[in-house]
């Protein structure tokens, strides 16, 4: 069996504190070739801005840098590592890396992310949707014994599938999951894992994130409580693994820190709603739900794009570009909530990232 690098007691304890981890995108040129400029610079952006972790490999970053044409999962994940170590943070950070695929690839990508010294793997089940639950978590035991795993319910519109019950108990038991990142975009099985995992006995060692774009606030106010063999157990979601936040981070992470104070006074005002509406609004802006999600990459290159921070909206599949009215919306969001967005953090800081 493999030895497992678990996370310092630093990075335990932080996770579940509860971090902003910004999915990372992927910069381009107008060739479609890596621009290794502004990919080193988005990097900078998210350890400046606060960020807790960052997420490299995932959907944000485009699933395509692992086919033979691209051959890009190891140089992304290598320069973001880079980067974070070159930061030298005084605070706990957690490397988290996007595994994906059947076990041997996935397999293989955990070596990777090891030798590029990532804390931890998000284990994505996108793709695996004629696997059994038994098969899956066979395959994310082999996961966990050789690097610490975030589960990752990955919503069905996108290629998830819907699990039981059933099976995040099980997968909630497997010794090295550290944490879960929900993004079903659906209540009832955002509450199932939450159940789940206040049923397992390692409930204290998992941490929740969100990954629910339309419900981040109100996900990350909310006490989840349960009544297991007699006793009243509750869980929080912490913070959130999310590519909404891989723009106005800045912004993210004041949110976060005010969502904490809030919970330490145990006195959620209104305004929170109103705000949670408000981030939801953003985030259709950006994930263009209106086109079920086809601009999702584009649109966060676009914010991207006019902060600066990257050239273009490019991705390396040609046919993913910003839908009708995309761009439109996305101006709506900077004129009715000015207060959302970091344009005065990155403008700032932008010259030392780009050097």
């Amino acid at each position: 069996m493999a030895t497992r690098r678990e996370l310092t007691t630093q990075q335990h304890i932080a996770l579940h504190d509860g971090l902003v981890i910004p999915a990372h995108p992927l910069a381009l040129d107008e060739n479609r070739q890596l621009d290794e400029q502004s990919q080193r610079a988005l990097s900078r952006y998210y350890t400046a801005a606060g960020a807790g972790g960052i997420a490299v490999g995932v959907h944000s970053t485009q699933f395509e840098i692992r086919e033979p044409q691209h051959n890009l999962f190891e140089k992304v994940l290598r320069m973001a590592s880079e980067e974070v170590d070159r930061a030298g943070l005084t605070r706990p950070f957690i490397k988290v890396a996007g595994i994906c695929g059947p076990t041997e690839q996935a397999l293989y990508e955990t070596d990777i992310a090891i030798e590029l010294g990532y804390d931890t793997g998000l284990l994505s089940m996108g793709g695996l949707g004629h696997w059994s639950e038994a098969q899956i978590l066979e395959r994310t035991a082999k996961i966990a014994e050789k690097i610490p795993v975030i589960g990752f319910y990955l919503q069905p519109s996108v290629g998830g599938k819907v699990f039981s019950f059933d099976f995040w108990k099980e997968f909630a038991n497997i010794p090295g999951i550290v944490a879960i990142k929900m993004a079903p975009f659906n209540r009832y099985q955002t509450i199932d894992v939450a159940r789940a995992v206040c049923y397992s006995s390692r409930r204290d060692e998992i941490a929740l994130y969100t990954g629910n774009d339309d419900n981040i606030v109100n996900d990350l106010l909310t006490v989840y409580r349960f009544q297991v063999a007699g006793q009243s157990v509750e869980k929080r979601i912490v913070g959130g693994l999310l590519g909404h936040w891989a723009v106005w981070t800045h912004k993210a992470v004041e949110l976060l820190e005010e969502v904490k104070k809030a919970r330490q006074n145990e006195s959620i005002s209104l305004d929170w709603l109103t705000r949670n509406v408000e981030v939801t609004d953003t985030n259709a802006a950006f994930f263009d739900p209106a086109h079920a999600f086809a601009g999702c990459i584009p649109g966060i290159h676009e914010v991207l794009r006019r902060q600066g921070l990257m050239k273009g909206t490019w991705c390396l599949n040609p046919h993913e570009q910003l839908s009708p009215e995309q761009s439109e919306e996305i101006d709506r969001m900077y004129r009715d909530y000015p207060h959302l967005h970091d344009d005065a953090f990155v403008n700032k800081h932008l010259a030392e990232w780009l050097e």
